[in-house]
């Protein structure tokens, strides 16, 4: 029944919610995430400052990052291509392409209505701009309990049964080993709050992307002369030139655009959490930095997994029986010998233990929601998130992912129905931001020129500047 109705919710009804809402903010914004990519990193380049006990725009940046990148780029790319095909590529990068747009519009907006907390930091998310932008608190309080279930609670188990299986199959260590040490490493990171989680998503999201990414670039070096060819026949399924490759048209289609919304949650609600706690000058800034966290989940990430894939031998030849991580393991170690399968278990591994961590604050942020003041419930809720990762170490969780798949496609129908209702809104504060520029100044946000809004003049008054070229 969880399947059912979580295939009718991914397949159909947020396909059409999310690449209508893709479609419509990439046009009326001028396709924002072309104008505005080179700027990306101008952004970038003066995003590591910040105030001391804040979190800069990098940090939210990489959080954000660890949650996007993981199981759906090395596992999720290789089911896309089992089942739809090389051509499910290209409609992965379409997607992605889109979801830039609506990333830009969502984290603009959890930017505009953060909250100032008593020690400095902020708060914010899609739970904030439902109750104080569009006055829903209904709507607000059923997205901060879906946030808590699917991410506080259900992926962090299914992510450290993910650690647990992977090094116990590729190294032969016991899970109840693999999730005593997921607890305590965790709960050094949990207890430090948002500034440590920052810290050190900070230092382990570069190191497990760059060698990704690295490892995908050797491949692709020592295949260099097939590129051209594999690259061709992506696009040329794509359109159900090449049938043999995949499922036709309408598979490829389907499981590349799902696949890709998948991976990069553009429109589902979860990265506004994170995109909201960094100072920045004006919203839009941080709205073009968390765009740009979907270009390097989906066009780099999930294309270094497909070009590792399509240019060996392993996907013509193993079968659909092999698919998801085994499928990229066998790509990988084809090209690069056996401690290519290792590499991609221990990358595994990391990309879940920082999904772990992002998914822990936005549980903890849909917490903060309902009681800022209460401390004794957060520390309550990160040993429940412990106990759940020691527990999912040794479980099979199939079950707890598809009612938290479930849980995160009713999250994102919440989140896009509010982004429907606040479009105008969330366009007004692009054209403040495209006034500026054109007037040769840096923007900045001038709460009085939107008084007539619910948000916190204090978040705003010394927002930091962007250092002049």
């Amino acid at each position: 029944m969880l399947a059912t109705l979580s295939n009718l919710l991914w397949s159909y009804v947020l396909i059409a919610l999310l690449v209508g809402i893709g479609l419509y903010f990439t046009v009326a914004s001028r396709f924002v995430q072309f104008r505005y990519f080179g700027r990306m990193f101008r952004v970038l380049g003066s995003a590591l400052h910040h105030e001391p006990g804040q979190i800069s725009s990098f940090q939210a940046l990489v959080v954000s990052v660890a949650g996007r990148v993981g199981g759906g780029n090395i596992a999720g790319v290789a089911v896309a291509i089992t089942l739809g095909g090389p051509g499910a590529v290209f409609w992965m990068w379409l997607i992605g392409l889109m979801g830039m747009a609506t990333s830009f519009f969502e984290c603009s907006l959890a930017q505009l209505y953060k909250r100032r907390e008593p020690d400095g930091s902020f708060r914010g998310g899609p739970a904030y701009y439902l109750s104080r932008g569009l006055e829903q608190k209904g709507l607000a309080a059923l997205y901060s309990v879906l946030l808590l279930i699917t991410f506080g609670f259900g992926f962090n188990a299914v992510q450290s049964y993910v650690v647990a299986t992977s090094l116990s199959d590729s190294f032969g260590v016991p899970t109840t080993v693999s999730g005593a040490a997921l607890v305590v490493f965790l709960g050094f990171v949990f207890f430090g709050g948002m500034r440590r989680i920052a810290a050190v998503a900070e230092v382990i999201v570069p190191v497990m992307a760059v060698s990704y990414f690295a490892c995908a670039l050797l491949v692709i070096g020592l295949n260099v002369d097939r590129v051209p060819g594999v690259l061709a026949t992506i696009v040329s399924s794509a359109f159900g030139f090449e049938p043999a490759l995949g499922g036709g048209l309408g598979v490829a289609v389907m499981q590349g655009v799902k696949r890709g919304l998948f991976s990069n949650e553009a429109g589902l609600g979860s990265a506004p959490n994170v995109a909201a706690v960094a100072t920045v000058p004006h919203p839009a800034s941080q709205g073009i930095v968390q765009a740009f966290s979907v270009f390097i989940d989906t066009l780099i990430m999930c294309s270094c997994t497909a070009l590792i894939i399509l240019l060996s031998d392993v996907f013509t030849s193993s079968g659909p029986e092999v698919s998801g991580v085994a499928l990229t393991q066998n790509a990988l170690a084809e090209h690069l010998g056996a401690w290519g399968g290792s590499f991609v278990s221990v990358a595994l591994v990391l990309f879940a233990f920082s999904s772990i961590m992002y998914n822990y604050y936005l549980g903890e942020n849909s917490l903060n929601y309902f009681s800022e003041e209460n401390q004794r419930l957060f520390v309550v809720y990160r040993v429940l998130v412990l106990g759940l990762v020691f527990w999912g170490a040794a479980q099979d969780l199939g079950t707890v992912f598809s009612f938290a798949d479930l849980t995160m496609g009713l999250l994102g129908v919440v989140n896009l129905v509010g982004l429907i209702w606040m479009s105008r809104l969330a366009l007004r504060l692009l054209r403040d931001y495209d006034t500026q520029l054109a007037a040769g100044r840096e923007p900045r946000l001038d709460p009085a020129a939107f008084a007539d809004l619910d948000i916190d003049a204090s978040a705003w008054q010394d927002a930091p500047r962007v250092p002049k070229d």
